[in-house]
Formats: structure tokens, C-alpha cells, sequence
């Protein structure tokens, strides 16, 4: 037993040893007979960047929002094992009915962007940043963020994001006031807002640890607020991972997530959300050549799916995410035997008023989409 493993035992609610010594085959069998046992009694969500081994038995596939929504959606599911990360499995529990149960296999699926921004340094940021600019600013948050942060969000007037709507909700919300606080993935916040013509120059950034705004210019021309979090997969992707494909391959083309950084966006071909880039490659003619800056499941699956095309990872040394990758066959099995054993394990409960706020946030983003 490793050392690792010693711990996560004496802690409890984690996988018991038994998971660890079964094969492959073993597991993927007993899934496939819990799933028929279940019946539609079971919705397994899988989002897009989880590993095959698990996407495999996902009843839907999607981006987080859409998995929630579809969670919500289909009233039969009273089990939904969300196969994906802390925050997406809470979103489900918000938008699913009290009888529907959640669950997230590993609890140690967390995100490390949505960690970036937790409920106490959001209130202090909003006290500093509320004595400096007064009462023009309307908060906005990425739906990859914690329940805590949407319900702050949506008690102080904001709405939820995705990557696929930012440009829309950023605009409505400067209908809303004069500014506008950006959660917490500072790269999706400022890409947006130059692409609606807000120059770097009127961007400032909070840090949350230093508690302070970091601007060089006068308060008054700041128009945008970034939270200083990002996501440590799409931040990987590099200005000389660019200029390396430009030059070893004149004729790919080079698609990115927003959430990768200025410099690595402006200098590629296209850039929008999971969806969009899987949606381009989709539609890209035989014979094309791609080089896609996101995640390294997805990536992978890109490229098996489509032969006909050439596809490679703009960052050659990147790897999958290190927390979405936490869901494995042994934690999905256990959580599926658990629930025949009506034992419910690392399920996930949002509590009614953090719910109620943070549905609010939603409900403004959703009435524009």
C-alpha cells in the first residue's frame, strides 16, 4: 500500500482496497450489470475531458452546463454519478429536484481554477472593490466555479458564463453598470472584453492572495476587473508551442479555448469553447490539418475520431487534467455498487439558500441565451 493510499483509507469514504485489485475486464463487466440493473433509475454524465475507460459508459457527453441541464432534464434518474469534477456534480445538484441524488466517484475531482476563487477572499475583494469604485460594478462568474461563488454572483445582481455565451452575458452586463468583475478565470474575462472592443489598457487584475488591485493607470478608466485565477491545463499552452507549429507545419491551422492566454489566442487561426472546437473539427474539410490548443483526452479523442484529417496537440508535452482524471473505472464502479447497496457515497449536496442565489445567476444567463 502506498503511502498515498494509506491516508486516503484512514480518512474514509474512499475507494476500498478491493476496486484497486480487480482487472479491467472485471470492472467494465459489473458496470455494464449495474447499469442494467439500474435501469433509468441511473444518468451518467460524462464531460468531455474525462478518459475513455470512463467516457465509454456515459449516458450523455457534454460541457458541464449542458450535462446539468440535461441532469435536471430527465426526471426519471433518481442516481446521477457525475463523471467529472466538484463544481459540475454541485450545478447538477442546484438544478435537479430534491428527489434526484448526486454523486461524484472521486471526491478528489476538484478544479483547480474554480479553487482559485473561494467565498472568503470573494467577499473581501468585493468590500475593497466596492469602497474603490462604489456601487458600478456587476459580478459575473465562469459556471466553472463553486456554488459559493455563483450564489455571490447572483445575490449582488450577476449571472453565470460559459465559454460559449461570455461574449453576450459581458455585453448585457455592461447594460447592468459601469463595470464589470470577472470569476475567476482571468484569460476567458480578458479575451472576452477585447473582443467587444474593451482595450487591455481599461483591464485590471485582483489578486486575491495580496488582496489588491493590480492597475498602473487612474481608477476611474477601469472598466473590466479580472480575477487572478486560470486554468492550469489551457495555461500550459504557450506562445512558442504557436511559433513551433507555425514554423514544423506551414499548413495547419491552430484552434484554442478561450481560456488559454492573450498572447497564445491572438496568435492563433480560431478560438471558442469545447463545443465550438469539437463542432470545427466535425465540419473541416478531409485532409485538413489541425493543431488544437484544450485538453489532452479530448484531443486524443479528436484525433481517433477523425483519421481522415491531420490533428495534433499545439503543446506536444501536454497531459490530460490531473483532477478530471481522478474519475476512474474503480471509483466509477464503487460509486454505481454503493448505490445497489443503497449506501450513498461522496454524494453532493448544495444547500437551499447557496441554491436559491446561485439558480438566480443562472436564470439571468440562461433568460439571454
Amino acid at each position: 500500500m502506498s503511502i498515498l493510499q494509506y491516508f486516503e483509507e484512514k480518512q474514509g469514504g474512499t475507494l476500498p482496497k478491493e476496486y484497486r485489485e480487480m482487472t479491467t475486464s472485471q470492472m467494465e463487466e459489473r458496470i455494464r450489470e449495474i447499469k442494467q440493473i439500474l435501469g433509468d433509475k441511473l444518468f451518467i454524465p460524462g464531460h468531455h475531458y474525462q478518459k475513455d475507460e470512463v467516457i465509454q459508459f456515459a449516458d450523455a457527453t457534454g460541457d458541464s452546463l449542458q450535462l446539468a441541464q440535461l441532469c435536471a432534464a430527465n426526471e426519471k434518474a433518481e442516481h446521477i454519478v457525475f463523471c467529472g469534477v466538484h463544481f459540475m456534480a454541485e450545478t447538477a445538484d442546484i438544478l435537479t429536484n430534491d428527489e434526484q441524488r448526486v454523486y461524484l466517484p472521486d471526491m478528489r475531482a476538484g478544479c483547480s481554477m474554480a479553487d482559485m476563487a473561494d467565498i472568503y477572499q470573494t467577499d473581501r475583494a468585493w468590500d475593497a472593490l466596492t469602497e474603490m469604485f462604489g456601487e458600478t460594478i456587476v459580478p459575473l462568474t465562469y459556471v466553472n466555479s463553486t456554488a459559493a461563488i455563483k450564489a455571490f454572483v447572483g445575490r449582488n445582481g450577476g449571472a453565470t458564463v460559459t465559454s460559449s455565451n461570455a461574449h453576450a452575458m459581458v455585453k448585457w452586463a455592461f447594460t447592468q453598470r459601469e463595470r464589470i468583475l470577472f470569476l475567476p478565470d482571468q484569460h476567458l474575462g480578458r479575451n472576452t472584453a477585447y473582443d467587444i472592443g474593451i482595450p487591455l489598457e481599461q483591464m485590471a487584475v485582483w489578486d486575491p492572495i495580496q488582496d489588491k488591485l493590480e492597475y498602473e493607470g487612474a481608477l476611474e478608466d477601469v472598466k473590466v476587473i479580472l480575477w487572478k485565477g486560470h486554468c492550469s491545463v489551457h495555461e500550459n499552452f504557450t506562445v512558442k508551442n504557436v511559433i513551433d507549429v507555425r514554423n514544423e507545419h506551414p499548413d495547419m491551422r491552430i484552434i484554442v479555448h478561450p481560456e488559454c492566454s492573450r498572447e497564445v489566442v491572438e496568435l492563433s487561426d480560431d478560438n471558442g469553447s469545447t463545443k465550438y472546437i469539437i463542432e470545427t473539427i466535425e465540419n473541416a474539410a478531409p485532409g485538413s490539418e489541425w493543431a488544437i490548443g484544450t485538453e489532452m483526452n479530448l484531443v486524443n479523442r479528436l484525433i481517433q475520431s477523425h483519421p481522415d484529417k491531420k490533428i495534433i496537440s499545439l503543446n506536444p508535452s501536454m497531459c490530460p487534467c490531473l483532477t478530471m482524471n481522478r474519475i476512474d473505472l474503480p471509483h466509477l464502479l464503487w460509486s454505481l455498487e454503493c448505490i445497489v447497496d443503497n449506501e450513498y457515497v461522496n454524494q453532493i449536496k448544495v444547500d437551499q439558500q447557496t441554491a436559491e442565489e446561485a439558480i438566480s445567476a443562472l436564470d439571468r444567463m440562461l433568460a439571454r441565451a
